[in-house]
């Protein structure tokens, strides 16, 4: 699919199927959010992969108080790393790394549309919730979530 094709197709879905992608296809995911560019190359962010039926899926969809989310067979959490970008000071922590990961979400948002994935980006949510929920470090922000499955 052409780059047109799939900015045209992309669309935030909210119904999934219960079959599951490949691992193989969620790598994809996982490698296009890698491919992102970022402030000095210092790729200031952590994409974790989250499965359907984990505990720490169970946890984040009773953090984000919003049911549809079990539906989805995964979901990727996009966090800022605020540590690796420290040489660029403020600026760095509390701009460059956000951007940083929510470029990383918007590849990998294409590049699920390109192989026949359905997604939907969550922004909104309690940071400090789904930090919480996830067990992430004081170091690591949660950005944006993406949902992502077969659309129903």
């Amino acid at each position: 699919m052409d780059l047109d094709m799939i900015i045209e197709k992309r669309r935030s879905v909210r119904s999934y199927t219960s079959f599951v992608p490949s691992d193989r296809d969620i790598e994809k995911l996982v490698v296009a959010a890698g491919a992102a560019p970022s402030a000095g190359n210092l790729k200031a962010r952590k994409t974790f992969v989250i499965r359907s039926r984990s505990k720490k899926m169970q946890d984040i969809i009773e953090v984000l108080h919003q049911e549809w989310v079990s539906e989805a067979p995964f979901l990727l959490l996009f966090c800022a790393d605020t540590k690796a970008i420290e040489k660029y000071g403020d600026r760095g922590r509390d701009l460059y790394c956000i951007q940083d990961a929510s470029i990383a979400a918007t590849f990998a948002m294409l590049r699920a549309t390109d192989i026949g994935l359905a997604t939907c980006w969550v922004g909104a949510f309690d940071e400090e919730g789904i930090s919480k929920a996830f067990g992430l470090p004081s170091h690591l922000r949660p950005v944006s979530i993406l949902v992502v499955g077969y659309e129903k």
